[in-house]
């Protein structure tokens, strides 16, 4: 028996949708922490950062484990970010994970200090780059 077009698109798509519903939830979920960055546009400090550090930040095993998410500082939160402390300074780098706050860095040391901060802050996840 062959099936019209539609319908066999039709089939194929539930059982796409029912094999990615019973993976477990780790499986489904791309990147459950990620990197914020809070900046303002007139930042000088967030421009170092961008000049530094974001230019290769999405090449990293850093940026993997915890892909970059930007946010304007003075913008209205978003409502997946609620449980993030105040934020006052720019930047202001927020490790989140499942929507709680695992740590964060306030300001920009520089390259060198930023990355070792953030090897910290990944530490705590109980990942961090090379493992």
């Amino acid at each position: 028996m062959r099936l019209p077009p539609a319908t066999f698109r039709l089939l194929v798509l539930a059982a796409f949708t029912a094999a990615v519903w019973t993976l477990p939830a780790a499986a489904r979920t791309v990147h459950a922490a990620e990197l914020v960055m809070f900046e303002s546009p007139f930042c000088e400090w967030c421009e170092a950062w961008d000049q530094d550090v974001g230019v290769v930040y999405h090449k990293t095993e850093e940026g993997r484990l915890a892909p970059l998410r930007r946010v304007e500082r003075y913008a209205p939160l978003p409502a997946d970010l609620e449980a993030v402390g105040a934020v006052v300074y720019t930047p202001t780098f927020v490790l989140v994970d499942g929507g709680r706050e695992i740590g964060r860095i306030t300001g920009y040391p520089g390259e060198d200090h930023f990355w070792g901060l953030l090897g910290v802050l990944l530490k705590q996840l109980g990942t961090s780059p090379g493992t």
